[in-house]
């Protein structure tokens, strides 16, 4: 069994004999592989550590983690029963009827909300499946509370655009509660008289140890809340004869989402933006709001019953959120702020990334992860998400944009504007003057981009003086800038004339918004942030980006039971180890990298350093224009797709690189006067990812051309929209080709800073651990080699990320072809998934000529033909 700290990327699970045979209730018979992760998720949880697990896709990951995360929590529940049928005397002399009569009592005292819960459950199991029963024979199904389409919530007149006063000294809107006690603004929420959603009774609704099972997209939620609904899993309670099985127990799903995934407010949820639904879902909330435009869905003390039936109705069936909106339009509640009130008694939360991982979209839904197990699938690419999270990015186009917009603003409502307000606009216009000078003054320099000194940043005349803290409060609390958006939308609407560019709106979240995330990163400076000035051929941008993600995560470590991080292409894990967990002792880390579950024949995995004349494959940044390389590439193409039946997929580098190879492919060249790019084409259909054409539309023309019989072959980006969640299995992907190595530009000042962080990191923790006297030439070369390495695991999780597209079911196969001569060198191969690092193509330091391979191909596909 893997145990904590072991690295499992040496073992073979697929011979992996198990200690025990633990029954994780999974509806088809395993695999081996399968029941190994099983075992590692449910020992990971039992022990509270925290995980890094990969499994191929196709290895059935996603019911593995259900049904050992479930098992697990139904064993756990159980125990904790158990222990609280003792009541902690002595009763060693007692009578054994008595005993009994006194474990009997207890037993159900313990149950005796259990089972009011279970039971209300069940009820509505029943009417639901009957109601759909009658759906199916045609019969009428109950009415839905109408939503309103046509209610507007909002004012016509202008009037709706004016900020409300700002209190000078509290710093807090001046709303009609303003100016009372303490006391009586208390006394008034307990009556309900105050705007929000109600405070849940904490006695209402016991606490339930859950899983948090969180991943990047509700469409890939909705796969796994279909995976959830196969499984069948026996109550966490043990029945009260020994003897006796226990029966099986509906598992208490629940599925959350933002205000705009669940908003059922039509004037809301027509608005453009995540931030616009936000804000104007608050505003609806407040005792200044009219009665008349206040939110008739918002959960209160009067329609506290539609809030506890759409708990039921959310706990009784598993639902993904499409059909949580729906059963809130049907109870007519709010589903957003509805669904609260069934986290506590859930067993299983389903969330995409954003509302786990943003502390204040957790505090928002009022998340406690304290005690709870967190499963984080698709997880390759975490970091990335954590640091994409809690950055910010702001182009000088945007701020010219919120400039302008701004001055309209002003000109129309100077007059009604008082105090604070004025105060805080002028502010605003300052800093964003001075944020543009900045931009402006950079896009003149040679460098394309650059750290950004603060100071140089807002040098602007008066900047000096703002106080940003209180200015970034304003912004949050006067929701200035869905005011100015929604009246510069409201001058298009009304104003035929067409409108400069820099005072059109986006559809995207307020260019306001942009500036106050800015001065958010501004006013929280750390160490592991850092902000850059980034220059394209169209504009100049602000960008401040999280260099280390490790303090953002380790609060979600620090309270929850365990953490378990799964994915497909896990590899290489070391980046998660040293950067994520840099904290935590190799002990309380457990690592696994199964193989997969078709067998060994079915893969065939080349490093191909050689082309068909003998030109060496070197993709680097120095021979990225070699000509003679580029057209041997063409050649050996031409050569593999006369071998390899139906679909092959080409992962180049870039797009910049594919486009450069393309123009390169259309030349003609001696001595036939054919250009490759034509020859290509009479082999197989020739298609070509695109950033201005649709993935959907190119997909569905290269599965044409397959099915049709020509073949297809597909010209795609490492990192670009075929690289991560396509599914290219069978005739669709034969064979997946990686040209050269991804790496990221080292040369770029955001890399710089990132390899800077990790070596200055390095050295800090290193001179921690060592003794004084050891010797700091060492420690530097060693901190150079961990930055190193980090930069190295960027380009193979890319790669690894691509590869995996292939394979996709025990029953495929496919050939996986890695065109550079550096795929060669062992620090490289020990970065592949494990499954493909193993195949017997792959061999360190090969120089192995062209024909090999085609030998090979040839053999392989030979092989398979009537599979």
């Amino acid at each position: 069994m893997p145990h904590s700290g072991q690295s499992q990327a040496d073992l073979n699970v697929e011979h992996h004999v198990m200690d025990s045979k633990k029954d994780f209730h999974h509806p088809y018979t395993p695999y081996a592989i399968q029941e190994s992760f099983m075992e590692t998720v449910y020992q990971v949880l039992e022990e509270g550590n925290v995980g890094i697990l990969e499994s191929p896709t196709g290895t059935g990951k996603s019911l593995s983690l259900i049904c050992a995360s479930l098992t697990w929590l139904r064993d756990h529940k159980g125990k904790a029963f158990q222990q609280g049928l003792d009541w902690g005397e002595d009763v060693s002399n007692e009578p054994a009827w008595i005993v009994d009569q006194m474990r009997a009592r207890k037993r159900r005292e313990l149950l005796r909300d259990r089972e009011e819960m279970e039971s209300r459950l069940a009820e509505i199991r029943a009417k639901e499946k009957a109601q759909h029963e009658r759906y199916l024979s045609g019969a009428s199904t109950q009415k839905r509370r109408k939503v309103d389409a046509k209610k507007d919530t909002f004012n016509d007149e202008e009037d709706q655009f004016v900020l409300e006063d700002y209190d000078s000294d509290g710093e807090q809107l001046n709303t009609s509660t303003s100016g009372l006690s303490s006391a009586t603004l208390a006394l008034m929420e307990k009556l309900g008289m105050v705007g929000g959603p109600p405070k849940e009774e904490e006695a209402e609704v016991q606490e339930e140890i859950k899983i948090f099972f969180c991943s990047r997209t509700h469409s890939q939620l909705t796969q796994f809340i279909g995976e959830l609904g196969r499984t069948r899993f026996p109550s966490a309670i043990p029945p009260e004869d020994p003897k006796s099985e226990p029966e099986p127990e509906d598992i208490k799903h629940l599925t959350l989402g933002s205000r705009k995934n669940l908003c059922i407010n039509p004037a809301v949820k027509k608005l453009n933006s995540v931030s616009s639904i936000n804000e104007r879902c608050q505003e609806l909330q407040q005792s200044s709001t009219a009665k008349e435009h206040k939110c008739s869905f918002l959960p209160n003390q009067d329609n506290q019953s539609l809030v506890n039936n759409f708990r039921d109705h959310a706990l009784a069936t598993i639902r993904d959120i499409e059909d949580m909106g729906a059963l809130g339009k049907e109870i007519g509640i709010c589903p957003y702020y509805a669904s609260r009130a069934a986290i506590k008694p859930a067993e299983i939360v389903t969330l995409p990334y954003p509302l786990l991982l943003q502390k204040s979209a957790r505090e928002a839904l009022g998340l406690s992860l304290k005690g709870h197990v967190v499963i984080i699938d698709e997880a390759h690419n975490l970091m990335d998400a954590i640091a994409g999270i809690h950055s910010v990015e702001i182009s000088l186009l945007q701020l010219k944009k919120a400039r302008s917009q701004l001055g309209g603003y002003l000109q129309k409502f100077r007059n009604k504007l008082k105090g604070k307000n004025r105060v805080y606009i002028a502010q605003v216009v300052r800093l964003i003057d001075s944020l543009s000078r900045y931009l402006e003054a950079k896009a003149h320099e040679t460098h394309p981009d650059g750290t950004v000194n603060e100071k140089d940043l807002l040098a602007g005349k008066g900047v000096d003086q703002i106080n940003l803290f209180k200015l970034v409060k304003y912004l949050q609390d006067s929701k200035l800038a869905r005011k100015v958006e929604s009246y510069s939308l409201h001058i298009i609407s009304t104003n035929p004339e067409p409108q400069p560019t820099a005072a059109r709106p986006e559809t995207a979240s307020p260019v306001l918004h942009h500036v106050s995330s800015l001065l958010t990163a501004l006013t929280h400076p750390s160490s592991e942030g850092q902000l850059f000035y980034n220059k394209t051929s169209e504009s100049i941008s602000l960008k401040f980006q999280l260099l280390d993600p490790s303090p953002s995560f380790q609060e979600i470590v620090t309270e929850a039971r365990a953490v378990v991080l799964a994915g497909g292409t896990m590899s290489p894990m070391s980046d998660f180890t040293s950067h994520l967990f840099p904290y935590l002792p190799p002990t309380k880390i457990t690592t696994l990298s199964c193989g997969h579950v078709i067998p060994s024949a079915n893969l065939l995995a080349w490093n191909l350093a050689k082309g068909p004349s003998g030109t060496d494959f070197e993709f680097t940044y120095n021979r990225r224009n070699d000509t003679a390389m580029i057209d041997d590439l063409g050649r050996a193409l031409l050569n593999i797709c006369t071998i390899v039946p139906d679909g092959v997929v080409v992962f180049f580098p870039s797009y910049a690189y594919l486009a450069n190879t393309i123009t390169r492919w259309s030349i003609s060249i001696p001595p036939s006067q054919e250009s490759i790019l034509s020859r290509l084409r009479t082999k197989k259909a020739m298609f070509q990812e695109s950033k201005e054409v649709t993935t959907e539309a190119v997909l569905a023309e290269y599965a044409q051309a397959i099915d049709t019989g020509r073949g297809g072959l597909l010209l795609s980006v490492v990192g670009g929209k075929m690289s991560e969640g396509i599914n290219f299995s069978d005739r669709l992907g034969r064979c997946v080709i990686i040209i050269g190595l991804p790496f990221p530009n080292a040369g770029s000042a955001e890399w710089k800073a990132k390899l800077s962080y990790i070596e200055s990191s390095y050295l800090k923790s290193s001179s921690s651990r060592s003794p004084s006297n050891t010797n700091r030439t060492d420690r530097e070369k060693e901190a150079r080699a961990s930055a190193r390495d980090f930069y190295e695991n960027a380009c193979m999780r890319a790669v690894n990320q691509s590869v995996g597209r292939a394979i996709r079911h025990r029953n495929d196969y496919a050939a996986i072809v890695l065109v550079d001569k550096r795929y060669g060198r062992r620090n490289i191969l020990e970065k592949l998934p494990k499954w493909i690092k193993e195949n017997e193509g792959l061999i360190e330091g090969s120089e192995r000529g062209f024909g090999t391979l085609m030998s090979s191909l040839g053999a392989f596909f030979r092989g398979k033909r009537g599979s």
